[in-house]
């Protein structure tokens, strides 16, 4: 009988740990954020990627180091994925910096990067509504101190956190990845794994 009650367990503890399962089952569908997107017109969120898998990035374009690369790592898994056939995956990146991040801005931005608008959407917002999403997301962005920059406007950067976030067809974020050091496989590898 021990035996049995042995083997029944083992096997019950194998069979569940095959299933993978990512950390995170945050319901991203309980409060909607009125944003803008690149071309000026109104999107809310999550609406806008509803029924799709979607990689967010938080950024704003002004950033010197992690944001330009947190967005080449998205392109790069949006151009790996697109290579196995796979194109129905969203990409939206979310800019922290709304007073400078016009919808121009952020078009302007996408075009540098070639980015393609039929999978992509840039957005930005009135700062009340980006805080309390980036607290939805648990995001950090903290304007550093104001300096003078080459042609003697007055600016600043941003201290922020290096995020990507992958969200399923449900508008539930599943896992979260640091931006700039993405890797590429993993996301890649959760992404089918929420297509399955």
């Amino acid at each position: 009988m021990i035996i049995k009650i042995l083997v029944s367990t083992i096997l019950i503890l194998s069979l569940s740990s095959c299933k993978k399962e990512l950390p995170l089952d945050k319901d991203l569908t309980k409060k909607s954020y009125e944003l803008i997107n690149q071309d000026s017109v109104e999107a809310i969120f999550p609406s806008i990627i509803n029924g799709s898998i979607t990689v967010i990035g938080f950024i704003f374009t002004n950033c010197p180091d992690i944001c330009p690369m947190t967005i080449n790592n998205m392109y790069l898994v949006e151009k790996k994925l697109n290579d196995e056939g796979i194109n129905d995956i969203k990409f939206a990146a979310i800019s922290f910096d709304p007073e400078r991040d016009t919808p121009e801005m952020l078009k302007k931005f996408a075009h540098t990067r070639e980015l393609n608008f039929r999978n992509w959407i840039l957005l930005t917002g009135e700062k009340p509504v980006i805080n309390d999403l980036l607290k939805r997301f648990d995001v950090k962005a903290v304007k550093t101190d104001e300096y003078f920059d080459d042609n003697g406007e007055q600016s600043y950067s941003m201290m922020h956190t290096d995020r990507i976030s992958l969200i399923d067809q449900n508008g539930i974020l599943k896992k979260n990845y640091k931006g700039s050091t993405l890797n590429l496989d993993e996301i890649i590898n959760d992404i089918k794994y929420l297509k399955d």
